[in-house]
């Protein structure tokens, strides 16, 4: 029983992860109906500049440790930089390579995003040569032992960034007038075009919100795991696209918990089978999901507008 409490605890902080990136995915297919491919290295790119910003503060891999309001505005500063530099990449992306194909019919768009996707993977990697850096850790080594489970201090503190993400964002979309422009596009773009919404505006503030939090998901990852590379968008953007469909994928509560239930299935199956199963586990999940529920576990049936 220990042992399954505490692949919870990780799978929890991994599940905030792949929860944060899959919101991405499911912002951006709500309004065009696309998937977007680019967002698997937006996230690989924003654990770089993750790892540019604590260097520039001097903090160099686990040598340095802070704590108390040093500490929280480190952190913080960093969350902010990579968010907002995460944010603006995917508005170009969207603005130079996607907006002039927003008309065209067929698969072309979604091709676009695999093209950008190679080109920002490639430019990260003749960058770094292919090497994987050491993340900067500043902070301190503080365990919680509750019953037989370890929390780490780490873990307490993505918890809380992750959460406090998903609640301003679903607040935003549920509440804000520019979250009602962004569902009323999503429902219907010439409709809302009609009442007065600047659709164009809508679109570049969902790649916006959705590459900020791609962004923050790999600080997380780099915080978590120590490292970063140039391969790391594949891996946990395909899990994070998992993510999105098993939710529902254009539903943000169902990326959400799409994203914390793949992070559990990730820790628990390889915990009792094994980790080289793990990604049969996951991609077998996403098979099911498209065949027995394609619209998800939190999604509605709704017909389609192409």
């Amino acid at each position: 029983m220990a042992v399954f409490l505490q692949q919870l605890v990780n799978g929890l902080s991994l599940g905030a992860m792949y929860a944060l990136l899959a919101l991405g995915f499911t912002l951006v297919y709500g309004i065009l109906e696309l998937i977007n491919f680019a967002h698997f290295n937006v996230f690989m790119v924003g654990a770089f500049v993750g790892l540019i910003v604590l260097q520039w503060f001097g903090l160099q891999g686990q040598a340095v440790v802070l704590h108390g309001a040093p500490l929280v505005l480190s952190l913080l500063a960093a969350l902010a930089v990579t968010m907002v530099t995460s944010g603006v990449l995917g508005v170009a992306i969207e603005r130079y390579t996607l907006r002039p194909m927003r008309n065209v019919r067929g698969p072309m768009a979604m091709i676009t995003t695999i093209g950008v996707s190679y080109i920002l993977f490639n430019v990260v990697l003749l960058l770094t040569n292919a090497q994987a850096l050491n993340y900067p850790d500043p902070m301190p080594s503080i365990d919680y032992h509750l019953g037989g489970v370890t929390i780490r201090l780490k873990a307490v503190i993505i918890w809380i960034v992750a959460a406090v993400l998903m609640w301003g964002l679903n607040l935003f979309v549920r509440r804000s007038r520019l979250g009602k422009a962004m569902r009323a596009v999503a429902q219907d773009a010439e409709a809302a075009r009609m009442m007065g919404v600047e659709v164009d505006q809508v679109v570049m503030i969902a790649f916006f919100a959705g590459s900020a939090l791609a962004g923050a998901a790999g600080m997380i990852f780099g915080l978590y795991y120590n490292f970063t590379q140039y391969s790391i968008g594949y891996t946990a953007g395909l899990r994070a696209f998992t993510a999105a469909v098993l939710g529902g994928i254009g539903n943000v509560p169902g990326a959400m918990v799409g994203g914390l239930l793949i992070g559990l299935i990730e820790t628990i199956g390889s915990q009792y089978i094994a980790a080289k199963w793990a990604d049969v586990i996951i991609f077998s999940i996403l098979i099911l999901t498209l065949v027995f529920r394609p619209a998800g576990l939190l999604g509605a049936q709704a017909p389609n507008r192409s």
